[in-house]
């Protein structure tokens, strides 16, 4: 595991942690520098980091509180307050 990937988990744990103490500008930092080091270092972000983030407004979503989560046939959507879906396939 190189030094840019632990950096992306540290982060993630971060942007959870404050996202769930109610500290939503600081998660969203968190999530912005997450992006920012995979975009230089050239990886992909963890599938369980991009479920979790909104793409719109880089916010950490906690559903129930800032994202609502419905199931449709074949795929769930994730709506974050902002506006923005998500859709995901499930089988």
């Amino acid at each position: 595991m190189s030094i840019a990937e632990e950096r992306i988990d540290r982060l993630h744990d971060l942007a959870r942690t404050a996202a769930s103490e109610g500290n939503d500008d600081l998660a969203r930092s968190y999530v912005r520098r997450a992006r920012r080091v995979a975009e230089r270092n050239r990886l992909r972000l963890p599938v369980r980091f991009k479920r979790f983030t909104c793409d719109a407004c880089d916010a950490y979503l906690i559903p129930g509180r800032n994202a609502r989560v419905r199931t449709r046939e074949g795929h769930v959507v994730v709506t974050c307050d902002c506006g923005t879906h998500a859709r995901y396939p499930y089988r």
